[in-house]
Parts: C-alpha cells; sequence; structure tokens
C-alpha cells in the first residue's frame, strides 16, 4: 500500500492507494508539504 502524507498548518492527512502511479498523480497535486511511503 502506497501512502501520501500531507502536512498543513495545524493537521496532517493521509491517503491511501493500491497503486504507486495513483499516489504519485495524488502528490504531484500537492501545493504544500508532503510524502509518499511504501507499506505492507
Amino acid at each position: 500500500m502506497w501512502v501520501v502524507t500531507i502536512f498543513e498548518k495545524n493537521t496532517v492527512r493521509m491517503f491511501e492507494f493500491v497503486s504507486k502511479t495513483e499516489a504519485n498523480n495524488m502528490l504531484a497535486s500537492v501545493k504544500g508539504s508532503a510524502i509518499l511511503s511504501f507499506t505492507k
């Protein structure tokens, strides 16, 4: 599972994806700080 974590002023949001392609598409649209990680 791929996870995109978005860091905002006072919150942290996490989105889960099955494919890396979907996660990368989401990550590309984020305008602030974010990371992409993989977990089993």
